[in-house]
């Protein structure tokens, strides 16, 4: 019986890597295409800020092609989603019936997720849905993967915790109310080696640096109806050798 066509949301962190093992293990899926969204001003992983030749390292270490979409340095959340649907829209003419992610537990996302994939008519899957992080990430370390954190919300942890590579270790340091995945965004990551990749992948560790950015917010809420408080991050530049 022929599988689903689908493509994986791929961000190169850790959950991303996780949810795409047990697609590929499970083989209920013929994935043609990792997507990811690209900073078209610096050509880097959005929010990760991991370069464009690490992204596709990774590619080419698991064996799918990536598919980049391009996006604002900071898009309005109208310009996202009209990005977004002309992209998915291109994609599901390759007879693509299902968009993959590695979300564990926030509905909100989840729920957004689904309405603007069934305005393209697709699907979403979430192996990783409702599972517990504290097992999820444990998990990830038994299976033997390995990953760099890369960025930081510096509202939850400093700059120290980037450059590290997560292990029992990194998580006994992290605050208790920091998600052991991050899954509130508290932190990111880049994964560089497991057992999904035919290869690790070479780098070193680079500059750090913080940016701030404001929230993405619509174009409706002339009169500041949400927050415009700035975000602050913390980056750990990753060069590749």
């Amino acid at each position: 019986m022929e599988k689903p066509k689908a493509i994986f949301n791929w961000s190169g962190g850790k959950d991303s890597a996780l949810a795409l093992y047990h697609v590929l293990k499970d083989n209920q899926f013929e994935i043609t295409q990792l997507v990811t969204t690209v900073n078209s001003k610096y050509n880097r992983v959005s929010m990760h800020g991991v370069r464009n030749e690490l992204l596709h390292a990774q590619g080419e270490a698991i064996g799918i092609p990536i598919k980049k979409i391009f996006l604002p340095e900071t898009p309005s959340m109208e310009d996202y989603n009209a990005i977004m649907k002309e992209q998915l829209s291109e994609i599901k003419k390759g007879n693509i019936t299902h968009s993959i992610f590695g979300d564990i537990f926030l509905e909100d996302l989840r729920a957004y997720r689904e309405n603007k994939l069934k305005e393209v008519g697709l699907k979403g899957y979430f192996p990783l849905w409702k599972r517990d992080t504290k097992e999820i990430v444990n998990e990830f370390i038994d299976l033997g993967f390995k990953t760099m954190v890369v960025c930081v919300k510096s509202e939850f942890l400093n700059e120290d915790f980037t450059g590290r590579i997560i292990d029992k270790d990194f998580l006994k340091d992290l605050p208790k109310n920091v998600d052991p995945c991050g899954e509130n965004g508290e932190f990111h990551t880049f994964v560089f080696d497991g057992p999904i990749f035919k290869n690790p992948i070479k780098f070193e560790l680079g500059e750090r640096t913080y940016r701030a950015y404001d929230n993405p917010k619509s174009k409706k809420d002339a009169n500041n109806l949400i927050s415009t408080k700035s975000l602050g991050f913390h980056f750990c530049d990753l060069i590749p050798v």
